[in-house]
This record gives structure tokens, sequence and C-alpha cells, in this order.
């Protein structure tokens, strides 16, 4: 039986007809677009709603996120959210003296705001003066940098002695006498982890399981989300529990996910474990088909690959990148060899920049020898890009992704410390890259339940399109309604809800299925309570939907 939903307003994402009036969904796709010239087919014997004249939108798209992380992390302890490192300390004592040694063998708290300890970093001594007779680690609000005791750094047994997985960049910050400090970068940790659990006989609850990952998706469902890409598969458990949602009629989402490299020597074991696990995987709506490259730090940490020197450093630094250019370019042809696309992580200015120069010259290369450019590159966050470099993605044919709840005050002030003033408030400015005309995806990127409350798309959109954010508001007093600079670099609505949908898609490389309200493509459709094109923009992460529709089916809420 056909499903007919008429009066509504339709947004199609479809630039050659954008608005219609309802659809006819057959077969879990779309039969027919509806307009004033095309009137509803016969209902007898169909099923019809009237929508009374509520917006409804394509299936909306996290074009990067974290659900395996999400999942794993239930187990981690919130800290209270303040300034105070006394009041963390005070936090962390009570917590290990109501939960004993033998109750809990391994704490881990998040999270701890970057700015805390105003550029001097972390210490073991002072966090041993909370928790000594354990492992403790506390993750800062970046979660790209951890704060952990002597204990831990013993257990992991990391000394002096121990060298860094990536100086510079993955890396145990040390003394002058290079001993580890207890301020860990880029998740060095977690290369000497096993060390750890077993000295401790004991493993966090972090099995990944159809009922673990079902409270990730099911609250992604319920604000819309009908798509979305995994930016790191880093536990392999995570594809047979989809299978098993999918079984039980509890997926409601397409997924597509990342295997990791570093460097172009692992390069080639990252190819095939891709293709492996698509190949023992895939289905039409599980995929692994792309390669993720962490290409620098992040500005919070001082660590992100820059054009000018870093305030902060004397020596001149410029931060660093996993891999320089001439590699990167190897490692693009590589993955178009195999026709896998490369998802990069990149904040600073100096990565964008290389990124640019590596794609312009791989491509310049295979144009020489006749062959064909197959790989999609996609940039995400993006954070900082020299004025010169705006025109280069639209291009070269790169995506740009950016995580929009970021836009306003979520990592608050720490990278002014390193990157000065004039560069912070030229942060997540992104006008030259849509007005050159390239392709914007936006995402969530939460990694933690603590965070999962921010992976709601209308929430994204409000805080990108105030650089306000209503939970971590910049200082009144010296940000004017605490807008973050440059309030110029607020985004469109229209340009929010496209990267939500088709231009998202197309990033995923699904945008013949989904991504738009177009004939032939799956019936995945989000009917909201309001209009999000006329609220007031500090109201949108109000918006929420009242019916979802995943290829046809009712997923979640009420169409009456």
């Amino acid at each position: 039986m056909d499903l007919i939903l008429t009066n509504g307003r339709f947004f199609t994402a479809d630039e050659a007809a954008p608005w219609a009036s309802g659809v006819v969904v057959r077969d879990g796709r779309i039969a027919q677009v509806l307009d004033e010239d095309t009137p509803a087919p016969p209902t007898s014997g169909q099923q019809v709603h009237d929508l009374g004249g509520r917006l409804v939108l394509p299936g909306l798209i996290d074009a990067h996120t974290h659900p395996s992380g999400v999942a794993k992390s239930a187990w981690h302890v919130p800290l209270p959210q303040t300034d105070d490192v006394d009041a963390i300390l005070t936090f962390i004592r009570a917590y290990g003296e109501q939960h004993p040694k033998e109750a809990a063998p391994y704490l881990f708290f998040e999270y701890y705001p970057s700015t805390l300890f105003a550029g001097s970093g972390p210490t073991k001594d002072l966090l041993d003066s909370a928790i000594s007779d354990r492992p403790v680690l506390c993750q800062d609000f970046s979660d790209h940098a951890h704060w952990v005791n002597s204990k831990m750094l013993e257990l992991l047994e990391v000394d002096e002695h121990t060298p860094d997985p990536v100086p510079g960049l993955e890396m145990f910050v040390r003394d002058a006498h290079g001993v580890p400090t207890g301020h860990i970068l880029e998740f060095a940790h977690l290369r000497f982890i096993d060390r750890l659990y077993d000295s401790i006989a004991w493993r966090p609850p972090e099995e990944l399981t159809a009922d673990s990952l079902k409270p990730f998706f099911e609250f992604m469902t319920r604000h819309g989300v009908t798509s979305l890409f995994e930016a790191l598969i880093e536990d392999e458990d995570v594809l047979p529990a989809l299978h098993e949602l999918h079984r039980r009629g509890e997926l409601h989402t397409r997924y597509e996910g990342a295997v990791r490299f570093r460097t172009l020597a692992d390069l080639p074991d990252a190819i095939e474990r891709t293709q492996r696990l698509d190949r023992e995987h895939g289905t039409d709506h599980i995929r692994v088909r792309t390669l993720k490259l962490f290409l620098d730090g992040t500005n919070e940490s001082g660590n992100s690959a820059v054009l000018a020197p870093l305030v902060h450093d004397d020596s001149g630094s410029l931060g660093e990148m996993q891999i320089e250019t001439d590699e990167l370019v190897s490692c693009l042809l590589l993955a178009n060899d195999a026709e896998i696309d490369v998802h990069i992580h990149m904040v600073g200015d100096r990565a964008f920049r290389a990124g640019c120069d590596a794609v312009a010259a791989a491509k310049e290369s295979l144009a020489e020898t006749g062959g064909t450019w197959r790989t999609q590159v996609t940039f995400a966050h993006c954070e900082l890009i020299d004025p010169a470099d705006m025109h280069r993605p639209a291009e070269l044919g790169i995506i740009v992704n950016w995580t929009n709840h970021w836009s306003a005050g979520y990592f608050g002030e720490e990278a002014k410390s390193y990157l000065g003033e004039e560069r912070w408030n030229r942060m997540y400015d992104f006008r030259g890259v849509l007005q050159a005309g390239a392709s914007m995806t936006f995402a969530s990127d939460v990694v933690t339940n603590y965070e999962l409350h921010r992976g709601n798309p209308f929430f994204g959109m409000q805080v990108a399109a105030t650089r306000v954010d209503p939970e971590l508001p910049l200082d009144l007093d010296r940000y004017p309604g605490s807008v973050r600079p440059s309030r110029d670099s607020r985004f469109d609505v229209t340009a929010l809800v496209r990267g939500h949908t088709i231009e998202a898609a197309r990033q995923l490389r699904i945008d013949d299925r989904v991504g738009s309200l177009e004939v032939g493509k799956d019936a995945n459709l989000v009917v909201l309570d309001r209009d999000l094109f006329h609220v007031d923009l500090d109201q949108l992460s109000q918006v929420s939907p009242s019916a979802i529709l995943f290829e046809g089916h009712l997923a979640f809420g009420s169409l009456t």
C-alpha cells in the first residue's frame, strides 16, 4: 500500500526543485514528489496523512561521529563543570573514597577544561594528591589530551626511557630530564594500555554489542539522523553488533565506517583491513570504504600545524604533522589505486595547506600518467584556514567537514594562548570556502556518552547559526552576547540543512539513495514540530522531530 504525505512544506534539497508539498512512498522509496502542478494521486485504498503544513526534511546525516566511543564510555565518570582545579581534585578524591580500589581498580574521568592549567600542563603529582593507590586518567575537553597519575604511568611501564610513539604529536609531555609529567597528547597511552590491564587483571566494560550500541542509535533516530559516518573503527566488534541491531529491526540508520592509518608504511595494511571489513560485513546498509588520517593535533593542545609560529614557544615552533606533504601524496595515490576514500583530521592552517598541496600534486601526477582520480578526500575540522587557501577545496573537489556545535565557546579560549588573538578570532570561519563553491558537511563528532546530548543536529545548527554556545557561553563581559568572534562567520540555516543532507550524502557516496527527496531515493523523512527556517536562531535547538520515516517505515513518533 502506498503512503501519501500531503499538505506539508517539503525541503527536498534538490537544487532543481527545492520545495514540494507532498510525496508518495512505495516500497520504501519515493515514488512521486508532489507540488501545485503535480496533484496527489487517487487515495482509494491508500494510506494518506495530511501534515497540516509541517516542515519536512530529508533524513539527516551525521557526517563524522563515534558510536563505538560513546558505547564504550558508559563507565566513565563525569567531572563537574568548573575551572577550579581544587574543586576537581576534591571531586576525584571523594569519588575514590566512595569507590574503593577493589571495586574500581582504574578510574577514568571526563572532562577537565583545556584552559584549566593556563598553558603549563597538568602533572602526575597533582593528581596523586587526590588518588595514588590505583591508575587514574582525566580526559581534557579537546579529547586529544589526558592527565594521569604516577600509578598509571607505572603500570603503563612508561618512563624517561620510553620513546614517544610520534615525537611532538602523539607523545608523553616530559620535564627537563625526560621524565613524563603526567600530561599525555594524542592518546599515546593507548599504545601501552594492555600492560596496565594485564597488571591489574581487569578490563573496562567496553564490549560492543547490539545492546550497548542501541542507546546511541536510538538517540540519533529520535533527532532525525538516518545515516552516519563513524570516523574511526577501533573495535571491529561494532560491525556484527550493527548486523544484530539490523536483524532485530532496531537499526534505522545507514552506517559508513573508516579505518585508521598513520603513515605510508602502515597504509597497505589499513587498505587490506578496510577491504576485508567491507567484504566480510558490508551490506546495503553497512559499509566500510574510507581511510582515516590524523594529520596534526589540536589548537587547544598547541600541537596543530600552523603557518606562523605558535606564540607560546620562543623556538618558533610551527606545530606538528603526522606526515609531510610528499608522503601524503604517496598515500593518496595508493588509496586511489585501491579506490578507497580518505578522511583527514586537520586543525591548523599549515595542515590545511599541506593537505590541499598533496591533493593537487596527487591529481597532477595521476593526470601525467593518464590515470583516473577516484578517491574522494574529506578534510575534517579545518579550524584555522589561511584566507589565501579558502578557494582551494572547491577547485580540488575536496569536501570540508565541520563539527558545527564547536562553532562558539565549547573549547573555551585555550587555543588563544597558542595562536594569539588574531588567529583565534579567525578560527571556524568558513565563509570563503562556501563562497568559492566547495561542498561542506556537518557532524557532531561526539566521542563519549558525556556529550551525546550535543549530537542533536538542531543543537549544532543553533550554535553554528549564532556563534553562541547555550551550555558553555563565553564571558559576557568580554564577548557581547557571548558571541564568539567573528559574528560575521555565522552559518546560514539553508547551508546547515544542505550540509546535513545532500552534501553529507555525497561525502558518504550514498547520494544516489539518500540526501534529498527525489523519485527513486529512499523515503527517509524528518517531519518537524516547527519550521526551522522561520524560528528565531536561538531557538533552533528546540526544534524537534515529530515523526521519522526510515525507508518508508515509521521509526519514531507519529504522522498524526
